[in-house]
């Protein structure tokens, strides 16, 4: 038997007997493994889902809440919002960066009033309600926001839509996403198995045929006559694999439920899987969106980088990577006291003075530069108009003393975390195996691995270098549908 710690996939030959035998092994009990566990047992296959901590939820409980859905959804029509799938399509293969798996984007978008249906009929509740300003999270419980759809480049490129659907809650909606698909696997046909880790996956020639897990310690082996589907989460806790993949997310703070250990990954590529991304990233940048965008964000020699109105992880994915999270938000009195105070997160300025001359001293730059950026912007601002980062006219005006800057690696603390906030960022990873739209692993041949399956940030998904909130809790419960649903097709199937 191979060590505790490894994961090469055992031999079926080598197990005396199965302690558990079922249709399908669901491996992680977030939203992507729920929404396969559940999709499975729908198709008629015996399911067990397997979850290494004492209860499900996983990062997604967590979460904002914000689930990335559009196309003409019911709440979009309750606000009078108009949008087709491919308008949809267009922003998010614009958005989710190059390489964004354009055949993923086309269905989930073409499918997506359905999965919004399918989402509303287990009782995930979205209020009718339209949040306008750019945010994280609104501190409201309105259920739809912009994601920056109405930002440059995007207007330009498809007519914008919001489609931020925020799940109804006080506070981040994670948990209340979570609380529903729980209910939803209790009264199903699904059998939990908590305090139960999976190991290592078992093989027979080429075919995944079950899981080896730890109970308390106790070995436990499942026989998954028709598939493993591989939920796990991405690899954003294990420091090692950080350092191999993406070295620039060395170092900041992790979003997540602290078990993003890559473990499911590393699993699958033991028995064959092919990863892609691996080095891609999001970045939750320590910033409040309704200041930035109110002033703008500058690198540290005062140079503006991006329109401040755009999503925010995209500028935080730009500050991280191009200027090293060494960013500062400029804003005036007015900018600062415009934003709501249950909107700021107890965030005040760092340094704050009569003139930029004093503020660009106060911070260290370089002589005249912020100068030169904050005269630049108000001439432009005062005629409604910003030709260098085409910041929308709705957010333009001439900054006037008294000025502020805020440090952006101090970090925030969101009324959810209570005092655990970090500093600079909070980031997680985009990469992992390789799937086809059903959720089957494909190896290095592009060949699907016969008996698995995977879903959720385990997985590439739709994404390459892009991200936008909601397009983890939408990708992650479309195709955890679409991975339980295929593997319980298997048991039909199956030699």
């Amino acid at each position: 038997m191979n060590p505790p710690t490894s994961v090469r996939p055992v031999d079926a030959a080598t197990i005396d007997g199965y302690t558990h035998e079922t249709d399908v092994v669901v491996i992680g009990f977030g939203c992507a493994g729920a929404a396969a566990a559940l999709e499975a047992d729908a198709g008629g296959a015996d399911t067990i889902l397997l979850e290494r901590q004492s209860g499900g939820g996983g990062s997604a409980a967590l979460s904002g809440g914000e689930i990335y859905l559009g196309g003409g959804t019911e709440t979009q029509q309750a606000c009078g919002i108009t949008d087709t799938p491919e308008a949809m399509e267009s922003f998010l293969l614009a958005a989710l960066g190059p390489g964004a798996d354009a055949e993923k984007v086309s269905l989930y978008c073409r499918d997506s009033v359905a999965h919004y249906r399918w989402l509303v009929g287990h009782g995930v509740p979205f209020k009718p309600s339209l949040w306008e300003s750019p945010t994280w999270v609104p501190p409201t419980d309105d259920g739809l926001m912009w994601m920056g759809e109405n930002a440059f480049p995007f207007r330009d490129i498809t007519t914008p839509a919001p489609r931020g659907h925020r799940v109804t809650s006080d506070g981040f909606g994670g948990k209340v996403l979570m609380s529903v698909l729980a209910e939803s696997i209790t009264t199903s046909g699904v059998t939990v198995h908590t305090d139960t880790g999976a190991a290592q996956l078992i093989v027979d020639g080429r075919r995944i045929v079950g899981v080896l897990a730890r109970h308390f310690g106790e070995v436990v082996t499942y026989r998954a006559r028709s598939g493993v589907v591989i939920t796990t989460g991405g690899f954003a806790d294990n420091a090692d694999m950080v350092a191999q993949h993406a070295p620039q997310l060395v170092g900041l703070g992790v979003n997540s439920d602290g078990g993003d250990d890559g473990r499911g990954i590393r699993m699958a590529q033991a028995a064959g899987a092919a990863v892609k991304h691996m080095s891609a990233g999001q970045v939750g940048i320590s910033l409040i969106p309704g200041m930035m965008v109110r002033g703008m964000i500058v690198n540290d020699l005062g140079q503006r980088f991006i329109n401040e109105d755009v999503y925010p992880g995209l500028v935080g994915q730009a500050a991280l990577f191009k200027h090293g999270l060494r960013v500062w938000v400029i804003l005036d009195e007015q900018a600062y006291e415009e934003v709501p105070e249950i909107e700021r997160w107890g965030v005040v300025p760092h340094f704050v003075a009569e003139t930029v001359a004093e503020l660009e001293r106060e911070i260290g730059m370089p002589d005249g530069a912020l100068q030169n950026t904050v005269a630049e912007y108000n001439r432009h601002a005062a005629a409604g108009t910003d030709p260098y980062f085409h910041k929308s006219a709705r957010w333009l005006r001439p900054l006037q003393a008294p000025f502020a800057a805020i440090d952006v690696r101090k970090g925030i603390a969101p009324p959810e975390y209570g005092a655990a906030g970090g500093g600079g960022a909070e980031v997680f990873t985009l990469g992992g195996v390789c799937t086809t739209v059903d959720g089957a692993v494909l190896d290095l041949d592009g060949e699907a691995i016969p008996g698995l399956f995977a879903a959720g940030r385990a997985t590439s998904g739709l994404h390459s270098w892009g991200y936008i909130s909601g397009t983890s809790l939408g990708d992650g419960t479309f195709f955890g549908r679409r991975a339980g649903a295929a593997a319980a097709d298997s048991c039909f199937h199956a030699p």
